[in-house]
């Protein structure tokens, strides 16, 4: 059962927890800030939860918890990083920041970052951007992870490859992220430890069987399956290849180097459509097309037409009122981690 834990209270232990741990403040503010916006959006496999895992990637020497990316070219609307496996929470935060900088003069903005360590759930990246009228594409893959096979195939070569994008309109904006397989890691680990199975046959085994068992991906020597599943998984394994193109290809480094550990590679695209056809004629458009959306007669035994991102906003809002909800079994995890640190870990409010 979840309780309820105030945001600020929240905020300000994790945020100690990790500076407990030598990562420099502003680094341990993105990363606490990261997690915490997961949970309220309703992310709840990337959020809190991982801190266990996060403090044995800290005690592995495998993030680095201080210091700067390194340039490794640029120009005016364009930069590629190497992330130095920082924190991929403040190098995301980091790639926003210049690209605020620079969009009004540029139109687009985009930068290229290999060698991150873990982003966390990319939603959580967009209504930075979209609050301020513009769009933006966000993707990322883990370097070293292959979980998924190639369509038709039965050894893993690709990661779940997320891609988030922020679409703007003129009420709450449009949040998509997916995942180019049809479920993620975290969510495969999770069912593993609670004993729980796929509700379909989202994996492949060894011998490339489809199988409902998460086990099978996590340490059986299968894979999961792109979106799409054994009908239609071509469309998620292009969509994969797209974003390997994209976080691997682009900044120069990736899986033909053979990484090992937690290694992230990212791509951000901030768009000003004000540079194009104008802001107000974007959001005329993005506004008619999310209300014939949202008004559109639902089916049989669906309340209503959501769009990407309705609920996630509305369980944030609900969160910075109400507080951040936390299952037990999350907060139990994360006592003796807190107590470790010297961390006092905030009580629940209901």
């Amino acid at each position: 059962m979840d309780s309820r834990y105030r945001h600020e209270s929240l905020h300000a232990a994790v945020g100690q927890m990790f500076r407990s741990q030598g990562m420099d403040d502003e680094k341990a503010d993105r990363v606490t800030e990261s997690l915490l916006d997961a949970d309220m959006m309703g992310h709840a496999t990337h959020g809190l939860a991982l801190i266990p895992w996060y403090f044995d990637a800290i005690a592995a020497s495998n993030m680095t918890m201080t210091g700067e990316y390194a340039v490794i070219a640029e120009r005016a609307g364009c930069m590629t990083w190497n992330g130095r496996r920082l924190p991929g929470a403040w190098l995301i935060g980091q790639a926003i920041d210049k690209a605020l900088e620079r969009i009004e003069a540029q139109g687009v903005v985009t930068v290229s970052i290999c060698e991150c360590h873990h982003t966390g759930a990319l939603a959580v990246y967009l209504p930075r951007l979209t609050e301020r009228g513009l769009m933006v594409i966000l993707s990322s893959a883990a370097s070293a992870a292959s979980t998924v096979a190639p369509f038709g195939g039965t050894r893993g070569v690709l990661a779940p490859n997320p891609i988030a994008a922020g679409i703007p309109t003129d009420g709450d904006p449009i949040l998509l992220d997916i995942s180019a397989s049809i479920t993620t890691n975290n969510n495969a680990r999770q069912l593993v430890r609670n004993g729980g199975r796929f509700p379909a046959a989202w994996a492949l085994d060894a011998q490339g069987n489809p199988s409902d068992d998460p086990a099978v991906a996590v340490s059986g020597g299968g894979t999961l399956l792109p979106i799409g599943g054994l009908d239609h998984g071509h469309k998620g394994y292009a969509l994969g290849l797209l974003v390997e193109a994209l976080t691997q290809a682009m900044p120069g480094y990736g899986r033909a180097d053979q990484p090992t550990g937690i290694v992230t590679g990212v791509f951000l695209q901030v768009i000003d459509p004000a540079a194009f056809g104008g802001r107000e004629a974007f959001i005329r458009q993005t506004g008619w097309l999310a209300d014939a959306c949202r008004n559109n007669p639902p089916r049989p035994g669906v309340e209503r037409v959501r769009l990407p991102g309705d609920q996630a906003m509305s369980r944030l809002r609900t969160a910075m009122r109400d507080g951040v909800p936390l299952a037990r079994t999350v907060v139990d995890a994360l006592l003796p981690y807190a107590e470790r640190c010297g961390v006092q870990f905030p009580a629940a409010i209901d």
